[in-house]
Protein backbone atom coordinates (compact mmCIF):
# COMPACT_ATOMS: atom_id res chain seq x y z
CA UNK A 1 0.00 0.00 0.00
CA UNK A 2 1.57 3.20 -1.14
CA UNK A 3 0.17 6.32 0.34
CA UNK A 4 0.58 10.10 -0.66
CA UNK A 5 -0.19 12.83 1.70
CA UNK A 6 -0.16 16.36 0.60
CA UNK A 7 0.68 19.26 2.62
CA UNK A 8 2.95 20.35 5.34
CA UNK A 9 1.83 20.86 8.86
CA UNK A 10 0.68 19.51 12.74
CA UNK A 11 -2.49 17.98 10.72
CA UNK A 12 -0.70 15.96 8.08
CA UNK A 13 1.71 15.07 10.62
CA UNK A 14 -1.43 13.32 12.41
CA UNK A 15 -2.83 11.96 9.08
CA UNK A 16 0.48 10.20 8.74
CA UNK A 17 0.86 9.19 12.02
CA UNK A 18 -2.33 7.09 11.94
CA UNK A 19 -2.67 5.61 8.47
CA UNK A 20 0.97 4.56 8.98
CA UNK A 21 -0.69 2.29 11.74
CA UNK A 22 -2.08 0.80 9.28
CA UNK A 23 -2.55 -3.31 9.32
CA UNK A 24 -2.27 -2.99 5.71
CA UNK A 25 1.45 -1.69 6.23
CA UNK A 26 1.93 1.14 4.07
CA UNK A 27 4.71 3.07 2.93
CA UNK A 28 4.32 6.80 2.91
CA UNK A 29 5.16 9.44 0.91
CA UNK A 30 4.65 13.24 2.19
CA UNK A 31 4.69 16.47 -0.10
CA UNK A 32 6.09 18.09 1.37
CA UNK A 33 5.87 17.06 4.81
CA UNK A 34 7.95 18.57 7.21
CA UNK A 35 11.25 16.80 8.95
CA UNK A 36 9.06 16.10 12.25
CA UNK A 37 7.05 13.61 10.47
CA UNK A 38 10.34 11.36 10.13
CA UNK A 39 9.38 10.15 13.74
CA UNK A 40 6.29 8.79 12.23
CA UNK A 41 9.07 5.93 10.47
CA UNK A 42 10.76 5.10 14.45
CA UNK A 43 7.08 4.93 15.94
CA UNK A 44 5.15 2.92 13.67
CA UNK A 45 7.48 0.72 11.49
CA UNK A 46 6.13 2.30 8.37
CA UNK A 47 8.34 4.08 5.62
CA UNK A 48 8.11 7.55 5.44
CA UNK A 49 9.42 9.64 2.35
CA UNK A 50 9.39 13.29 2.43
CA UNK A 51 8.57 14.99 -1.58
CA UNK A 52 9.68 17.84 -2.12
CA UNK A 53 7.07 18.88 -3.97
CA UNK A 54 5.06 22.30 -3.16
CA UNK A 55 1.17 20.86 -1.89
CA UNK A 56 -0.05 23.64 -4.77
CA UNK A 57 2.09 21.81 -7.63
CA UNK A 58 -0.83 19.97 -8.91
CA UNK A 59 0.39 18.17 -11.92
CA UNK A 60 3.96 17.37 -10.94
CA UNK A 61 1.87 15.92 -7.70
CA UNK A 62 -0.03 13.67 -10.12
CA UNK A 63 2.91 12.66 -12.23
CA UNK A 64 4.96 11.81 -8.58
CA UNK A 65 1.55 9.37 -7.98
CA UNK A 66 1.47 8.18 -11.17
CA UNK A 67 5.48 7.47 -11.26
CA UNK A 68 5.17 5.60 -8.08
CA UNK A 69 2.26 4.05 -8.46
CA UNK A 70 0.62 5.27 -5.56
CA UNK A 71 -2.30 3.68 -4.41
CA UNK A 72 -4.82 6.58 -2.30
CA UNK A 73 -3.63 10.58 -1.90
CA UNK A 74 -4.96 12.20 0.81
CA UNK A 75 -5.29 15.62 0.66
CA UNK A 76 -5.03 18.25 3.91
CA UNK A 77 -4.50 21.80 2.62
CA UNK A 78 -7.87 23.81 1.23
CA UNK A 79 -5.76 25.42 -0.71
CA UNK A 80 -4.80 22.25 -2.78
CA UNK A 81 -8.70 21.81 -3.16
CA UNK A 82 -9.80 24.84 -4.66
CA UNK A 83 -6.56 23.74 -7.51
CA UNK A 84 -8.94 21.00 -8.13
CA UNK A 85 -6.48 18.29 -7.36
CA UNK A 86 -9.00 15.99 -7.26
CA UNK A 87 -10.53 16.52 -10.28
CA UNK A 88 -6.83 15.97 -11.84
CA UNK A 89 -6.02 13.15 -9.91
CA UNK A 90 -9.27 11.11 -10.81
CA UNK A 91 -8.69 11.99 -14.17
CA UNK A 92 -5.49 10.79 -13.88
CA UNK A 93 -6.90 6.89 -12.72
CA UNK A 94 -5.60 7.90 -9.50
CA UNK A 95 -7.54 7.30 -6.03
CA UNK A 96 -8.04 10.41 -3.91
CA UNK A 97 -10.23 10.75 -0.41
CA UNK A 98 -10.79 14.35 -1.36
CA UNK A 99 -13.37 17.18 -2.70
CA UNK A 100 -13.53 18.38 -6.19
CA UNK A 101 -12.84 22.00 -6.29
CA UNK A 102 -16.12 22.56 -7.03
CA UNK A 103 -17.42 20.59 -4.03
CA UNK A 104 -15.07 22.27 -1.82
CA UNK A 105 -16.18 25.91 -2.15
CA UNK A 106 -18.71 24.50 0.85
CA UNK A 107 -15.30 26.31 2.33
CA UNK A 108 -13.45 28.01 -0.38
CA UNK A 109 -16.74 30.32 -0.94
CA UNK A 110 -18.45 31.48 2.23
CA UNK A 111 -21.30 32.89 -0.02
CA UNK A 112 -21.82 29.32 -1.82
CA UNK A 113 -21.83 27.80 1.94
CA UNK A 114 -24.87 30.21 3.39
CA UNK A 115 -26.90 30.34 0.04
CA UNK A 116 -26.72 26.63 0.57
CA UNK A 117 -28.04 25.96 4.32
CA UNK A 118 -30.58 28.65 3.43
CA UNK A 119 -31.66 27.07 0.41
CA UNK A 120 -31.70 23.77 1.71
CA UNK A 121 -32.80 24.75 5.32
CA UNK A 122 -30.00 23.75 7.07
CA UNK A 123 -29.80 25.41 10.43
CA UNK A 124 -27.15 28.58 10.53
CA UNK A 125 -27.09 32.33 11.18
CA UNK A 126 -28.94 34.95 9.39
CA UNK A 127 -26.46 36.42 6.57
CA UNK A 128 -26.10 39.22 3.82
CA UNK A 129 -23.09 38.98 1.18
CA UNK A 130 -21.66 42.33 0.39
CA UNK A 131 -19.00 43.19 -2.09
CA UNK A 132 -19.42 47.52 -1.24
CA UNK A 133 -17.85 48.91 1.77
CA UNK A 134 -20.78 51.46 1.58
CA UNK A 135 -23.53 49.40 1.40
CA UNK A 136 -22.08 46.55 3.91
CA UNK A 137 -21.74 50.16 6.16
CA UNK A 138 -25.18 50.63 5.91
CA UNK A 139 -25.90 47.19 7.55
CA UNK A 140 -23.77 47.24 9.75
CA UNK A 141 -25.40 50.75 11.10
CA UNK A 142 -28.95 48.94 11.29
CA UNK A 143 -28.11 45.73 12.51
CA UNK A 144 -24.84 47.32 15.25
CA UNK A 145 -22.86 44.66 17.24
CA UNK A 146 -21.99 42.09 18.20
CA UNK A 147 -21.61 41.09 14.37
CA UNK A 148 -19.79 38.30 12.64
CA UNK A 149 -17.32 39.56 9.81
CA UNK A 150 -16.28 36.72 7.29
CA UNK A 151 -13.89 37.02 4.23
CA UNK A 152 -15.74 35.17 1.47
CA UNK A 153 -12.74 33.05 -0.02
CA UNK A 154 -9.27 31.23 1.60
CA UNK A 155 -7.83 33.70 4.23
CA UNK A 156 -5.58 31.08 6.03
CA UNK A 157 -8.18 30.86 9.05
CA UNK A 158 -7.91 34.52 9.74
CA UNK A 159 -10.42 35.63 7.58
CA UNK A 160 -13.29 35.49 10.40
CA UNK A 161 -13.86 38.61 12.94
CA UNK A 162 -16.01 38.42 15.59
CA UNK A 163 -16.61 42.10 16.35
CA UNK A 164 -18.25 43.30 19.18
CA UNK A 165 -18.33 46.90 18.72
CA UNK A 166 -19.58 48.22 15.81
CA UNK A 167 -15.83 50.32 15.28
CA UNK A 168 -14.23 46.65 15.26
CA UNK A 169 -16.58 45.69 12.60
CA UNK A 170 -16.08 48.62 10.59
CA UNK A 171 -12.40 48.10 10.56
CA UNK A 172 -12.78 44.30 9.36
CA UNK A 173 -15.02 45.86 6.51
CA UNK A 174 -12.56 48.28 5.35
CA UNK A 175 -9.48 45.39 6.00
CA UNK A 176 -11.32 43.82 3.75
CA UNK A 177 -13.46 45.58 1.10
CA UNK A 178 -11.36 48.92 1.39
CA UNK A 179 -7.46 47.28 2.07
CA UNK A 180 -8.38 43.86 0.32
CA UNK A 181 -5.96 42.47 2.83
CA UNK A 182 -7.23 38.91 1.57
CA UNK A 183 -7.52 40.01 -1.87
CA UNK A 184 -10.52 41.48 -3.94
CA UNK A 185 -13.58 39.97 -2.84
CA UNK A 186 -16.94 39.91 -0.94
CA UNK A 187 -17.73 39.85 2.52
CA UNK A 188 -20.18 37.78 4.62
CA UNK A 189 -21.81 39.44 7.51
CA UNK A 190 -23.63 37.31 10.19
CA UNK A 191 -25.87 37.42 12.85
CA UNK A 192 -24.13 36.91 16.27
CA UNK A 193 -24.65 33.47 17.51
CA UNK A 194 -24.07 32.25 21.37
CA UNK A 195 -23.19 28.91 22.49
CA UNK A 196 -20.04 26.54 22.79
CA UNK A 197 -18.48 25.79 19.29
CA UNK A 198 -17.31 21.84 18.20
CA UNK A 199 -16.09 20.62 15.35
CA UNK A 200 -17.12 17.37 13.92
CA UNK A 201 -15.48 15.86 11.37
CA UNK A 202 -17.39 13.31 9.08
CA UNK A 203 -16.21 11.06 6.04
CA UNK A 204 -17.87 11.63 3.48
CA UNK A 205 -18.72 9.96 -0.47
CA UNK A 206 -21.67 11.07 -1.80
CA UNK A 207 -24.58 9.96 0.74
CA UNK A 208 -22.49 7.87 3.21
CA UNK A 209 -21.59 10.16 5.86
CA UNK A 210 -19.56 8.72 8.58
CA UNK A 211 -18.88 10.81 11.61
CA UNK A 212 -15.80 10.87 13.50
CA UNK A 213 -15.88 11.93 17.61
CA UNK A 214 -16.17 15.92 17.86
CA UNK A 215 -13.15 17.84 19.39
CA UNK A 216 -13.46 21.73 20.35
CA UNK A 217 -11.02 23.94 19.08
CA UNK A 218 -9.61 27.13 20.61
CA UNK A 219 -9.17 30.17 18.16
CA UNK A 220 -8.21 33.19 19.92
CA UNK A 221 -4.18 33.44 20.67
CA UNK A 222 -4.47 34.16 24.43
CA UNK A 223 -6.16 32.85 27.54
CA UNK A 224 -9.65 33.35 28.24
CA UNK A 225 -10.66 32.90 24.99
CA UNK A 226 -8.73 36.73 24.18
CA UNK A 227 -6.50 38.59 21.46
CA UNK A 228 -7.11 37.56 17.75
CA UNK A 229 -7.96 34.78 16.16
CA UNK A 230 -5.78 32.21 15.07
CA UNK A 231 -5.70 28.90 13.07
CA UNK A 232 -6.00 27.00 16.39
CA UNK A 233 -4.04 27.04 19.66
CA UNK A 234 -4.85 23.68 20.81
CA UNK A 235 -7.94 21.05 20.63
CA UNK A 236 -9.13 18.41 22.54
CA UNK A 237 -12.13 15.42 22.93
CA UNK A 238 -14.10 14.29 23.94
CA UNK A 239 -16.22 17.29 24.66
CA UNK A 240 -18.59 16.89 27.91
CA UNK A 241 -20.07 19.58 27.51
CA UNK A 242 -22.13 18.90 24.35
CA UNK A 243 -24.99 16.16 24.87
CA UNK A 244 -24.60 12.97 22.78
CA UNK A 245 -28.26 13.30 21.86
CA UNK A 246 -27.05 17.03 20.28
CA UNK A 247 -24.24 15.31 18.39
CA UNK A 248 -26.27 12.50 16.78
CA UNK A 249 -29.12 15.48 15.57
CA UNK A 250 -26.56 17.16 14.08
CA UNK A 251 -25.38 14.15 12.04
CA UNK A 252 -28.60 13.60 10.80
CA UNK A 253 -30.00 17.25 10.81
CA UNK A 254 -26.71 18.96 9.51
CA UNK A 255 -24.18 16.75 7.99
CA UNK A 256 -26.44 14.80 6.17
CA UNK A 257 -28.74 16.62 4.56
CA UNK A 258 -25.55 18.95 3.58
CA UNK A 259 -24.33 16.14 1.47
CA UNK A 260 -27.35 15.57 0.32
CA UNK A 261 -27.76 18.95 -1.11
CA UNK A 262 -24.19 19.02 -2.76
CA UNK A 263 -25.57 15.91 -4.75
CA UNK A 264 -28.42 17.97 -5.71
CA UNK A 265 -26.15 20.97 -6.55
CA UNK A 266 -24.34 18.66 -9.30
CA UNK A 267 -21.03 18.66 -7.15
CA UNK A 268 -21.16 15.43 -4.91
CA UNK A 269 -18.54 15.20 -1.86
CA UNK A 270 -16.04 13.04 -1.78
CA UNK A 271 -13.61 13.29 1.67
CA UNK A 272 -13.48 15.33 4.96
CA UNK A 273 -16.40 17.65 5.71
CA UNK A 274 -15.96 19.18 8.76
CA UNK A 275 -18.59 20.97 10.25
CA UNK A 276 -18.15 23.98 12.52
CA UNK A 277 -21.08 23.72 14.77
CA UNK A 278 -22.31 25.92 17.59
CA UNK A 279 -25.02 24.59 20.18
CA UNK A 280 -27.13 27.70 20.54
CA UNK A 281 -30.32 27.60 22.70
CA UNK A 282 -31.98 26.74 19.71
CA UNK A 283 -30.15 23.80 19.12
CA UNK A 284 -26.95 23.37 16.89
CA UNK A 285 -26.21 25.88 14.21
CA UNK A 286 -23.41 25.68 11.52
CA UNK A 287 -20.91 28.50 11.87
CA UNK A 288 -18.29 27.05 9.12
CA UNK A 289 -17.78 24.48 6.93
CA UNK A 290 -14.40 22.91 5.51
CA UNK A 291 -13.96 20.55 2.93
CA UNK A 292 -11.03 18.72 4.72
CA UNK A 293 -9.63 17.42 7.85
CA UNK A 294 -9.54 20.54 10.85
CA UNK A 295 -6.23 21.65 12.20
CA UNK A 296 -5.57 21.01 15.01
CA UNK A 297 -8.37 19.14 15.92
CA UNK A 298 -7.33 16.39 13.70
CA UNK A 299 -4.39 16.22 16.11
CA UNK A 300 -7.00 15.26 18.77
CA UNK A 301 -9.67 13.13 16.85
CA UNK A 302 -7.23 10.73 14.86
CA UNK A 303 -5.17 9.56 18.13
CA UNK A 304 -8.66 8.67 19.55
CA UNK A 305 -9.90 6.71 16.63
CA UNK A 306 -9.48 2.90 17.21
CA UNK A 307 -9.97 1.72 13.64
CA UNK A 308 -8.04 1.51 10.89
CA UNK A 309 -7.99 4.94 9.38
CA UNK A 310 -6.19 3.93 5.93
CA UNK A 311 -8.61 0.77 5.68
CA UNK A 312 -11.97 3.32 6.70
CA UNK A 313 -11.05 5.49 3.86
CA UNK A 314 -10.81 3.01 1.03
CA UNK A 315 -13.68 1.26 2.40
CA UNK A 316 -15.69 4.96 2.06
CA UNK A 317 -14.03 4.94 -1.57
CA UNK A 318 -15.66 1.55 -1.89
CA UNK A 319 -18.93 2.65 -0.73
CA UNK A 320 -18.63 0.08 2.15
CA UNK A 321 -20.33 -0.07 4.90
CA UNK A 322 -17.98 1.69 7.93
CA UNK A 323 -18.31 1.98 11.34
CA UNK A 324 -15.46 2.98 13.22
CA UNK A 325 -14.86 2.80 16.90
CA UNK A 326 -13.11 5.14 19.24
CA UNK A 327 -10.84 4.98 22.58
CA UNK A 328 -12.35 5.82 25.71
CA UNK A 329 -9.19 7.77 26.76
CA UNK A 330 -9.27 11.77 26.03
CA UNK A 331 -7.18 13.71 24.41
CA UNK A 332 -5.80 17.15 24.82
CA UNK A 333 -3.63 19.04 22.54
CA UNK A 334 -1.46 22.20 23.12
CA UNK A 335 0.12 24.58 20.81
CA UNK A 336 3.21 25.91 21.28
CA UNK A 337 3.36 29.08 18.66
CA UNK A 338 6.30 31.88 17.79
CA UNK A 339 5.97 35.01 19.96
CA UNK A 340 3.78 37.42 17.85
CA UNK A 341 1.35 34.87 15.81
CA UNK A 342 -0.41 35.66 14.15
CA UNK A 343 0.74 38.63 13.01
CA UNK A 344 4.49 38.66 12.13
CA UNK A 345 6.68 36.33 14.33
CA UNK A 346 9.66 35.30 15.26
CA UNK A 347 11.67 32.44 12.98
CA UNK A 348 14.33 29.93 13.55
CA UNK A 349 13.75 29.27 17.18
CA UNK A 350 15.97 26.45 18.14
CA UNK A 351 14.00 23.70 19.65
CA UNK A 352 14.56 20.07 22.06
CA UNK A 353 14.11 16.95 19.59
CA UNK A 354 10.25 16.48 20.53
CA UNK A 355 11.11 12.55 20.59
CA UNK A 356 12.76 12.24 24.04
CA UNK A 357 9.12 13.21 25.23
CA UNK A 358 6.76 10.32 26.76
CA UNK A 359 4.25 12.77 25.15
CA UNK A 360 3.33 12.43 20.99
CA UNK A 361 4.53 15.80 19.32
CA UNK A 362 3.20 16.39 15.54
CA UNK A 363 5.24 18.78 14.22
CA UNK A 364 3.35 22.22 12.39
CA UNK A 365 6.03 24.65 11.41
CA UNK A 366 9.34 23.07 11.77
CA UNK A 367 13.09 22.92 9.81
CA UNK A 368 16.19 21.37 10.09
CA UNK A 369 19.89 23.11 9.79
CA UNK A 370 23.41 21.04 10.46
CA UNK A 371 21.02 18.80 13.02
CA UNK A 372 19.74 21.38 14.97
CA UNK A 373 15.58 21.86 14.54
CA UNK A 374 14.43 25.20 14.19
CA UNK A 375 10.53 26.72 14.43
CA UNK A 376 9.67 27.30 11.08
CA UNK A 377 5.95 28.77 11.02
CA UNK A 378 3.57 30.40 13.35
CA UNK A 379 2.07 27.26 14.85
CA UNK A 380 5.44 25.15 15.81
CA UNK A 381 4.11 22.30 17.02
CA UNK A 382 1.30 20.80 19.31
CA UNK A 383 2.04 18.63 22.51
CA UNK A 384 -0.88 15.39 22.99
CA UNK A 385 -1.65 14.80 26.29
CA UNK A 386 -3.52 11.19 27.22
CA UNK A 387 -5.45 10.11 29.83
CA UNK A 388 -8.42 8.89 31.38
CA UNK A 389 -9.93 12.22 32.11
CA UNK A 390 -9.75 14.81 30.45
CA UNK A 391 -8.07 16.30 33.51
CA UNK A 392 -5.74 13.85 33.17
CA UNK A 393 -4.75 14.80 29.60
CA UNK A 394 -4.97 17.69 30.06
CA UNK A 395 -1.65 17.70 32.63
CA UNK A 396 0.02 15.16 30.99
CA UNK A 397 -0.27 17.24 27.40
CA UNK A 398 1.45 20.92 30.15
CA UNK A 399 4.06 18.88 31.28
CA UNK A 400 5.36 18.04 27.49
CA UNK A 401 4.83 21.81 27.15
CA UNK A 402 6.88 22.72 29.94
CA UNK A 403 9.89 20.35 28.88
CA UNK A 404 9.58 21.99 25.32
CA UNK A 405 9.82 25.72 26.64
CA UNK A 406 11.52 28.28 24.84
CA UNK A 407 11.69 32.10 25.66
CA UNK A 408 10.48 32.59 21.98
CA UNK A 409 7.37 30.26 21.67
CA UNK A 410 4.42 31.00 24.42
CA UNK A 411 0.70 28.84 24.37
CA UNK A 412 -2.86 29.00 25.66
CA UNK A 413 -2.03 27.97 29.93
CA UNK A 414 -6.21 26.86 29.73
CA UNK A 415 -6.66 24.43 26.95
CA UNK A 416 -9.86 22.55 27.60
CA UNK A 417 -11.09 25.13 30.06
CA UNK A 418 -14.44 24.59 29.02
CA UNK A 419 -14.68 20.85 30.38
CA UNK A 420 -12.22 21.30 33.32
Amino acid sequence: MRILVIGRGGREHAIAWKMAQSALKPELFIAPGNVGMKAVTAQTGAPVTLVNLDENATEALRDFALQNHIDLTVVGPEAALANDIATVFAKAGLRIFAPTAAAARIETSKEFAKDLMHKYQIPTAAYRTFEDYAAAKQYLDQQGAPIVIKYDGLAAGKGVVVAMTAEEADNALKDMLLDNHFGKGKVVMEEFLQGPEFSLLTLVNGEQVVPLVIAQDHKRAYDGDKGPNTGGMGAYSPVPVIPKEQIEWAVENIMKPTAKALIAEGCPFCGVLYGGLMLTKDGPKVIEFNARFGDPETEVVLPKLKSDLTQMMLDILDNKDVKPEFHDDAFLGVVMAAKGYPGSYTKNIPLRNPDELRQQVFCMGVKEENGQLLSNGGRVLIVLGQGKTLKEAQQNAYQGVKEMEHPELFHRSDIGWQAI
